[in-house]
């Protein structure tokens, strides 16, 4: 039991395996493209790898003739009408931000060399990557999700999101903004983005952040700073003013990570249990983190990329399995 003789709870997340490409093991998860899937030298489009297939909820199509994305989401809608209480289903679009300029400066410089030592530094004396901002590139591939997002919602009915949750570095609110925020969307779907916090302190350190310390590019901005530059992004109301999570000297480890990023899931499906649809934009780190969080299978995303996942949350009574929490990590050293 908990204080006040409340009996203890938790939250289990699984990942619905079955209705999209990325999570059937048969799927190469290499450089897999959530608009396109080239199959003996024909290119058809995936509809962010939804898989073509046929539901318990399909009743009739002859008589309701309806999109795969229509039918998925009365799918997702029945699943969550005949489930118990204790038990909701969500899905999360998770949208890498697009190529930023420390992507390109790891690539020029080779991982070893940008771990050691680029890293911590905020520029080379050409460029600056504290907070980094996206490349010309990294844009374009943003405005090209809102591209392919637009034809999924005239062609194919896609359900859009009903919460639109962003972390709080510099290329992911541009990323977010460049993808959804020219789109005609329906007038009960507005683009109304949270820069994602969490919980009130001390469990709060930027939940949907990417992995933390060392890396100059992962320091954030003033929150003041963030608020001028994107307006239309509300901050949760106990978000600092300065970077309180990152650290000059340590990293954090992946165990640490995956459990910031359980309370990230805790947090959104206890308190926005109204979006069945929500979007998530955040970072390759971060994403493979609630990966592992839901027990998906392994899925590195290029930059600019977008998974879907169909997560089943069910609040379970008792303590909590206790996760072993490594000590966050020591940049390499050069040789």
């Amino acid at each position: 039991m908990g204080e006040n003789g409340v009996a203890k709870t938790y939250m289990r997340f699984t990942t619905v395996t079955g209705y999209f490409l990325q999570d059937d093991p048969e799927t190469p998860a290499g450089n897999f493209s959530y608009t396109t899937l080239i199959r003996d030298t024909e290119q058809t489009t995936t509809d962010f790898g939804l898989k073509n297939r046929s539901y318990v909820s399909d009743g009739d199509r002859t008589t309701h003739p309806a999109t795969q994305w229509q039918r998925f989401e009365n799918e997702v809608t029945r699943l969550n009408t005949q489930s118990p209480s204790s038990v909701q289903y969500k899905v999360l679009f998770l949208a890498r931000h697009g190529q930023g300029v420390h992507n390109v400066a790891e690539a020029f410089y080779g991982t070893p060399a940008w771990d050691c030592h680029w890293s911590k530094l905020e520029g080379n004396g050409t460029v600056n990557w504290v907070d980094a901002q996206l490349t010309d590139l990294g844009l374009e591939q943003a405005r090209q999700a809102g591209h392919f997002w637009a034809k999924e919602m005239a062609e194919q009915k896609i359900p859009m999101p009903q919460s639109y949750y962003s972390s709080p570095l510099d290329r992911c609110l541009a990323t977010a903004r460049a993808t959804f925020s020219t789109l005609d969307l329906p007038p009960d779907r507005p683009f109304r983005p949270i820069v994602k916090e969490g919980p009130p302190p001390p469990q709060t350190k930027q939940l949907l952040r990417e992995v933390t310390g060392i890396h100059t590019c992962d320091r954030r901005s003033p929150k003041s700073h963030l608020q001028q530059k994107y307006p239309e992004f509300a901050f949760e109301a106990h978000f600092p003013e300065n970077d309180e999570a990152w650290d000059p000297d340590t990293r954090e480890s992946d165990s640490a990570v995956d459990a910031r990023l359980k309370r990230l899931l805790d947090d959104i499906f206890t308190h926005d249990v109204h979006s069945t649809f929500v979007s998530l934009s955040s970072h390759s780190g971060a994403i493979s983190a609630v990966l592992r969080v839901v027990g998906h299978r392994e899925f590195r995303l290029v930059t600019g990329s977008v998974i879907p996942v169909l997560v089943r949350a069910e609040v379970v009574g008792g303590e909590e399995p206790v996760r072993e929490i490594e000590p966050p990590g020591i940049a390499p050293s050069c040789m």
